[in-house]
């Protein structure tokens, strides 16, 4: 195999191992919090993992909750004893 075959091949292995990991990334692979940020419009919906699908995104709070916070199914922000 020629220096040229050789570069062409390391290429593509980089190429598809740099998409994997944006693909990961996009599908909240890497994301170590229970909600995910999801745009809407012009500002941001915070939506728990474990969302309720009957639930519209624009129930769903525009601010991130507090470090001991947590968002119901539903959109509400309690407290995560709760």
């Amino acid at each position: 195999m020629t220096s040229k075959n050789t570069l062409k091949y390391i290429f593509i292995v980089v190429v598809v191992v740099l998409a994997s990991l944006a693909l990961a990334d996009s599908l909240g692979y890497f994301n170590p919090k229970p909600y995910t940020a999801v745009s809407h419009g012009s500002h941001v919906h915070y939506v728990p993992d474990d969302r309720d699908p009957n639930v519209s995104i624009d129930k769903f709070p525009q601010e991130e909750p507090g470090p001991r916070e947590k968002i119901t199914p539903t959109g509400q922000i309690v407290p995560a004893g709760e």
